[in-house]
């Protein structure tokens, strides 16, 4: 039993989801082990865009601006009718993450950036060709027995956390008897992805053609490559669907010629809605598709798994150096869990609005919409309807019966360090929690101090620094915290509020029990695919 190879964390899969929680966890200088079934990254993509906050998940661990290389940012969004005009036409809308509100992505890249973030940790190790047989809680630990893909050959190690991160058809949940709620559409879809040789007329934005005889999604991608999307015909089956003839058909509807792309491949898929049922099975956690499953609308089903491990990856780390209870993990779900509900409602209404077959339906929709969009403001409160919901959590990890403030994600301004270094926000905090006020040093900040939480001021543009200040250049900050009548806040280390009060008021104790000690170890910069 001594020879069992021991870590503190195993991630079974290594998609975007499992690959970001191997950089985060790394980064706070756990031993993990990362285990995946193929040999290499997976060829075709699938996730074709995110957001400004799943950027700033991966600023944190220094690979944000390596991955925008490879993005195209904030391309316009458009609703046709069949007769191909917009009765939507907008661009999303910035949230203050400090990144571009959407990106569109080419998933095989953003997998080889991330996995060659993994390799800066010599305290992750990631076993390839390796199937996670079984996963079985003993009691202070979990056990995995490892099947060998290529030698045929079956190991066991020990892990003291799992996260399972191991796709839709998660093994992993299975074997653990967690069920899947939810449903399956009935109507399969057809997904076309090509290589641009020519650029058209519309080539780099987003349109969603909502055409009751095809409904089709029209989609840039970046590195040269463009995606459709689009139901399939009762009857016919997946060889036809796939077949040269019936692509052609439907990129020759579109406008578009052989001169203008090559066909790399085309597959048939179906939207499922499902979550699971429990998200934690003892010292086993499910995240990314594995916890829930969406249809691809509004393009948040890799975004959602970033989302989980950076909530969950943190307190995993406070609570294996001590700093934390257990109890704290159980946070994990309570907080994700109705987020992910809500952006899953989200992309199934968008859904219903891009596939309405109902021709009355449909000509009162584009009249309607049309008319509204052209109201002062109307767009932009629109996406706050239908678009990716706010970052903030209701319930989980904060003071109970806090300040308004309290359960949101703090804006991410450039700000200047007592050096005279602008940077973005983030990088200033350091994944550590800190307290940030605006004004005199609120009466319990000391408390926060001694247990090793950051403490910084935040002065405006014009305001005289004094030590350790950090200067707000555009005031974004100071003027948030002032809509929210916060004069300050404690922030955790991923960016969400847990306390906060205002001038002249005490900030709330730390909690029983839980220390906030910094847990965040240095990461090595990688610039250009090439570790430092």
């Amino acid at each position: 039993m001594n020879d069992v190879p021991t870590y503190d964390v195993a991630v079974i899969g290594y998609g975007p989801t499992g690959a970001t929680a191997a950089n985060l966890l790394g980064q706070l200088g756990l031993r993990v082990v990362v285990i995946e079934r193929d040999p290499d990254v997976y060829g075709r993509a699938r996730a074709i865009s995110t957001d400004e906050e799943v950027l700033r998940v991966w600023q944190s661990v220094d690979l944000a601006d390596r991955l925008q290389a490879d993005m195209l940012p904030d391309r316009p969004v458009a609703f046709v009718d069949s007769a191909g005009v917009p009765f939507i036409e907008t661009t999303i809308t910035a949230r203050g993450c400090g990144h571009p509100p959407q990106q569109f992505i080419y998933q095989p890249a953003i997998d080889h950036v991330l996995r060659e973030g993994v390799e800066r940790f010599a305290n992750v190790e990631v076993l390839l060709e390796r199937e996670c047989l079984r996963t079985a809680n003993r009691g202070d630990h979990v056990e995995l027995l490892i099947g060998d893909l290529s030698t045929d050959t079956i190991t066991r190690i020990h892990a003291s956390y799992v996260i399972a991160a191991d796709g839709g058809s998660s093994p992993t949940r299975g074997s653990l008897g967690i069920g899947y709620s939810g449903r399956t559409f009935a109507e399969r879809w057809v997904v076309i992805d090509t290589k641009v040789l020519q650029e058209w007329d519309g080539h780099d934005r987003l349109r969603f053609h909502c055409n009751p005889d095809r409904p089709t999604v029209d989609c840039p991608t970046p590195l040269g490559h463009h995606r459709w999307e689009f139901p399939a015909r009762a009857g016919q089956d997946e060889k036809t669907l796939t077949s040269e003839d019936a692509i052609w058909e439907v990129l020759h509807e579109q406008g578009i010629t052989e001169a203008q792309v090559q066909i790399l491949r085309a597959v048939v898929y179906s939207h499922h809605v499902r979550v699971a049922d429990r998200w934690r099975v003892g010292r086993v956690f499910l995240a990314g598709d594995a916890a829930h499953a969406m249809p691809p609308w509004i393009g948040q089903g890799m975004s959602a798994g970033v989302r989980d491990v950076a909530n969950l990856c943190w307190k995993l780390a406070a609570v294996l150096r001590g700093l934390a209870p257990d109890a704290l993990l159980n946070s994990y779900e309570a907080e994700r869990k109705p987020h992910v509900t809500e952006v899953t409602r989200r992309a199934v209404f968008v859904g219903r609005v891009i596939t309405e077959r109902r021709r009355g339906v449909v000509a009162l929709r584009n009249h309607v919409v049309r008319a509204l969009t052209k109201l002062p403001g109307a767009l932009a409160r629109g996406q706050k309807l239908w678009w990716i919901p706010d970052a903030h959590y209701d319930d989980g990890f904060f003071v109970v019966g806090g300040h308004d403030a309290v359960g949101w994600q703090i804006p991410q301004p450039w700000v200047i360090n007592s050096q005279g270094a602008t940077k973005r926000l983030d990088d200033v905090l350091g994944g550590n929690w800190t307290v940030v006020h605006t004004g005199a040093i609120p009466a319990g900040a000391h408390a926060w101090a001694e247990v090793g939480a950051t403490v910084i001021r935040l002065v405006g543009p014009h305001d005289a620094t004094v030590g350790d200040c950090v200067r707000d250049s555009g005031a974004t900050l100071i003027g948030w915290m002032a809509e929210k009548s916060a004069s300050a806040v404690v922030v955790r280390p991923d960016g969400f509020i847990y306390a906060a009060t205002t001038a002249g008021n005490s900030l709330p104790a730390p909690a029983t029990g839980f220390s906030p000690a910094p847990v965040a170890a240095p990461v090595i910069p990688i610039y250009n695919g090439v570790t430092a």
